[in-house]
């Protein structure tokens, strides 16, 4: 037990610790792979809650897929760093009321779950049928047959952010030939084929 409360401890001032890190790094690049950091730790902290599921959903499908989505659109984005420091004295203001903004509902929500507690308030749906399914059972029945069309949203807006990145990465060159898809997919024989008589030492132009 005692063990298992140092690695709690531990993990979690490591989250704590890279998601400070997160926010107050200069270098976006940075920034993402203190998020990555912040990820295994929680990971870590599911782990020892007994969701094994969630903590590999984490590492797969975050760290995975979308954490180094991130870094590979951070580091082809070229960004400008002094032009994005020229704002930030501006924006400031907002900025610090936001985060105070969260800071004191976080300090609400704790304070409530730590005076009254937190079993008459969390009305998470159980997963129907007999209570001793495992973990990753439990949550596929409520994933995959309550809340359906909400995880099937979830995956339309990670396609879109996908495809988003795709296209901000995407550089259009002056010079460079590219593929015409329409005149390929409506090419007929008559088109896609020239028959010319060449002459001895001649070659085919354009």
């Amino acid at each position: 037990m005692a063990l298992q409360a140092i690695a709690f401890y531990l993990m979690a001032a490591v989250t704590l610790a890279a998601g400070f890190a997160v926010v107050s790094s200069r270098n976006p690049v940075h920034s993402v792979l203190f998020l990555i950091l912040a990820f295994f730790s929680a990971a870590g902290l599911f782990v020892l809650m007994g969701a094994e599921f969630l903590a590999m959903l984490l590492i797969v499908v975050y760290v995975g897929a979308v954490a180094v989505l991130f870094l590979f659109v951070v580091m082809m984005l070229d960004v400008d760093f002094a032009a994005l420091r020229q704002g930030f004295a501006r924006y400031l203001p907002l900025a610090g009321g936001i985060g105070v903004l969260l800071a004191l509902e976080m300090v609400f929500v704790s304070s409530t779950v730590a005076t009254r507690g937190a079993a008459h308030l969390n009305h998470t749906p159980q997963a129907s049928g007999a209570e001793d399914v495992t973990n990753a059972e439990a949550i596929g029945r409520v994933l995959y047959t309550d809340y359906i069309y909400f995880f099937q949203a979830a995956g339309l807006v990670l396609l879109v952010a996908m495809i988003g990145a795709i296209v901000l990465t995407l550089r259009h060159k002056p010079g460079v030939r590219r593929q015409l898809v329409a005149d390929q997919v409506l090419r007929t024989p008559k088109t896609g084929m020239r028959v010319v008589s060449l002459k001895p030492g001649e070659g085919v132009g354009e």
